[in-house]
């Protein structure tokens, strides 16, 4: 993805239109696009995330949460139908988190989850945010697309759970 496509979007906003761009970028082995996600694309992405919250794989998304996540994400498309989801939340300069990275089963394996990672690292880094983090259950996955535990200085994230699970 250029990085010139994006320059012109603020860092921090709600309010992006990414519906205006024409930015995408072809699988090299297949006719599918990954292009920005838009308001009207929002029921296909909640159908495309529902098995995997059923199966535990994600958590649960309201539908206001699935609108907030519209600025900052990315679907990736194959014939008229929208196959795969990610989204980067932007915490601050320093930090932002991919969030509800799915594909549909059909088309796993065939490289769209990391051409999503990917858009959403390239966002990141065309806003100049320092790190990007992921909080999963398919480490593999991200360790083939760059991330690993440790971060430069020996940093470790931890985290603390503050209630039991629903």
């Amino acid at each position: 993805m250029a990085n010139v496509a994006w320059m012109d979007l603020p860092l921090f906003s709600d309010a992006l239109d990414h519906g205006a761009t024409s930015m995408t970028e072809p699988a090299p082995e297949a006719s599918s696009t990954i292009r920005p996600a838009r308001f009207d694309d929002l029921e296909n992405i909640e159908d495309l995330i529902e098995p995997f919250v059923d199966g535990g794989k994600l958590l649960p998304r309201t539908w206001d949460e699935l609108q907030s996540l519209v600025p900052t994400g990315f679907v990736c498309e194959s014939n008229g139908q929208i196959i795969g989801f990610a989204a980067l939340e932007i915490y601050s300069r320093k930090l932002a988190e991919i969030r509800s990275l799915c594909v549909a089963r059909s088309a796993q394996g065939q490289g769209v989850g990391k051409r999503l990672v990917k858009a959403c690292v390239d966002f990141a880094t065309d806003r100049a945010v320092f790190e990007v983090m992921v909080v999963t259950s398919t480490e593999d996955f991200f360790k083939n697309c760059g991330f690993d535990f440790t971060l430069p200085g020996e940093k470790k994230a931890l985290f603390m759970q503050t209630r039991e699970q629903p």
